[in-house]
């Protein structure tokens, strides 16, 4: 049987993980076996964290318009209700921007809804 040798194949891949495991501690970021294991971990929980950012994103959204439409003596749901009733069509990023940002902006839109 032929000798098959790998060196190029084998050592790109190798350091093609390496590559990325650098910054882990210790042998997490030196030796390829436990290197593999921790980049595909990682990789994974920068997947989960991709979905799990818009998500607390659009919490924190919610909180912010939540709190500015209180001081207009309306909760969150009823001010939301209330906006697609009259057909207002902002989405939550840009209320939450407004209430922070631009109160006048707001308390004009709170208006218009009340």
């Amino acid at each position: 049987m032929v000798r098959v040798k790998r060196g190029n194949v084998a050592r790109n891949r190798r350091n093609k993980i390496l590559k990325i495991a650098r910054g882990f501690c210790g042998t997490h970021s030196s030796s390829f076996r436990i290197a593999n294991q921790q980049v595909i971990k990682s990789l994974l929980y920068a997947y989960v964290g991709r979905k799990k950012k818009k998500r607390v994103f659009r919490q924190l959204w919610i909180a912010r318009i939540n709190a500015a439409a209180r001081k207009y003596n309306l909760n969150y749901s009823r001010f939301i209700y209330i906006l697609k009733q009259s057909k207002i069509i902002l989405n939550r990023k840009m209320l939450s921007q407004l209430a922070i940002l631009d109160p006048i902006a707001f308390s004009f839109i709170v208006g218009i809804v009340k």
